[in-house]
């Protein structure tokens, strides 16, 4: 059950439904997340704290055009090399810093991401989450789209939507949330895909800081519309 404390309304799974249906309706199914093997997603979402999406798929394109999108290239190479990699991204020493270790520790401990990626997914999440530079939404989101198990992300978008179309605390706990939303969809990979890219493509098109709510395809059901 979801905080009743940390909402006014308490939304339900058919409301969840219906806003999953509304926004593919409008964006159409979303194939995302972007990369094009596990080290990329992994690489990307650590990157991506704090870091607008076009700025990451420059130092990805960087790397790869550098020769260094490799695992074992990651987990040696030299600190600086890889600062110059991603140059463009926010905090870009401090990120590098946590790629480095963490490839590190991956390749000492595990070898490889492929088996990593084998341990059980809550194992998988605790391991993740000991490593400096992974937080709640990066772990789940290489869980979910790296490691291809059943986690659902929770972002600023989602929060923020939330709040706007069910009144949901803009500051609910990651795990509250989380859990309300799969405790009620269905328990199915592509739809947890699916429908946090949903989210993702809202809130940047519409649901922003400043909502944009002419043709928002929520825009009849959220509390918040400046246009009602």
């Amino acid at each position: 059950m979801i905080d009743q404390k940390a909402c006014y309304k308490k939304p339900d799974a058919l409301n969840l439904n219906l806003i999953y249906n509304e926004m593919k309706s409008h964006f159409g199914f979303l194939n995302w997340w972007p990369g094009d093997t596990k080290l990329e997603i992994v690489l990307g979402a650590i990157l991506t704290q704090q870091t607008s999406w076009k700025n990451v798929e420059k130092a990805i394109n960087k790397m790869k055009q550098n020769n260094a999108m490799d695992f074992d290239y990651i987990s040696a190479c030299d600190l600086k090399n890889l600062e110059k990699r991603i140059n463009n991204v926010s905090f870009y020493k401090q990120k590098a810093r946590y790629i480095k270790n963490i490839f590190q520790f991956i390749k000492t401990r595990y070898g490889s991401l492929e088996n990593l990626f084998k341990l059980d997914k809550k194992e998988l999440r605790k391991t993740l989450l000991s490593m400096n530079g992974i937080g709640n939404e990066t772990a789940d989101s290489i869980i979910l789209y790296a490691a291809n198990k059943k986690k659902f992300v929770i972002d600023a978008y989602t929060k923020r939507v939330m709040h706007r179309i069910f009144g949901i605390d803009k500051n609910i706990k990651y795990e509250k949330l989380q859990e309300y939303f799969e405790n009620n969809l269905k328990n199915n990979l592509s739809l947890y895909k699916d429908f946090h890219a949903q989210f993702v493509e809202l809130g940047k098109n519409y649901c922003r800081t400043k909502p944009f709510c002419i043709n928002c395809p929520l825009n009849k059901m959220c509390k918040k519309s400046n246009i009602l």
